[in-house]
């Protein structure tokens, strides 16, 4: 094993363990405990992913989710919307990630079906939601979850990983925005909201290295393919 791939292993089971303690601090209702380990969660993860030998782009996208992490739970309404702003940068990094690995094949009329279906279910959620947000998340939530939906959409093209990432990041996002909506919450809703957002951060993050891992391996088989046929033909 090499030193990077020790390294990688070590960060990634840092990352499994301060979300464990993270998400036990919830359930036991240990603020100080929840709010010192949020905004590590997402570094953790990103410094993971680059000793994977990910695109940096990848840590940047998580780097932005920490941002988020921490704004969000300052408790004050501008940074909220900060916070909701750091998000929807990760997602346009994810989804520049995505599209160069082919997110939109044939464009949209192959993938336009399936798309009409997740824009279906972004209008619908957003229509029930509508009335019950304050008149000032309107517009972010709406354009916020138009950005997920869409990186949620395209994480289905890499593989099984990031696209159970994808939709754990709607799951987690959706149960978030009916608790701005003020709808009736699950016991321990915040545990719930951070164990599908840490699992589908992972999930997402880690499918999309292993599609730009895929991809090298590729090229790597091609160029040595196109040296023996060079070699072939000259010896």
């Amino acid at each position: 094993m090499t030193t990077a791939a020790r390294t990688a292993r070590v960060l990634l089971g840092a990352f499994a363990a301060l979300t464990l303690v993270h998400l036990a601090a919830l359930l036991a209702g240990t603020t100080t405990v929840a709010h010192l380990t949020k905004p590590v969660l997402m570094p953790v993860l990103a410094a993971y992913v680059l000793a994977a030998g990910a695109p940096r782009l990848l840590a940047v996208a998580l780097l932005f989710g920490c941002g988020g992490d921490t704004l969000l739970q300052t408790g004050d309404d501008a940074l909220f919307l900060a916070g909701m702003g750091s998000f929807a940068a990760g997602h346009v990094c994810y989804l520049v990630l995505l599209a160069r690995r082919g997110a939109f094949p044939g464009g949209l009329r192959r993938s336009g079906p399936l798309a009409a279906v997740y824009a279906a279910a972004w209008l619908g959620f957003v229509a029930l939601l509508w009335p019950d947000l304050s008149a000032d998340l309107r517009l972010p939530v709406a354009a916020y979850s138009l950005l997920l939906t869409a990186t949620a959409f395209a994480a289905l093209r890499p593989g099984p990983w990031a696209a159970l990432g994808g939709l754990l990041f709607l799951l987690s996002d959706s149960l978030l925005a009916t608790g701005l909506a003020h709808w009736q919450q699950p016991p321990a809703a915040q545990f719930w909201v951070m164990l599908t957002y840490t699992a589908a951060q992972f999930a997402l993050a880690d499918g999309v290295r292993r599609a730009y891992a895929g991809r090298e391996r590729t090229r790597g088989a091609g160029s040595t393919r196109a040296y023996g046929e060079v070699r072939s033909t000259t010896v």
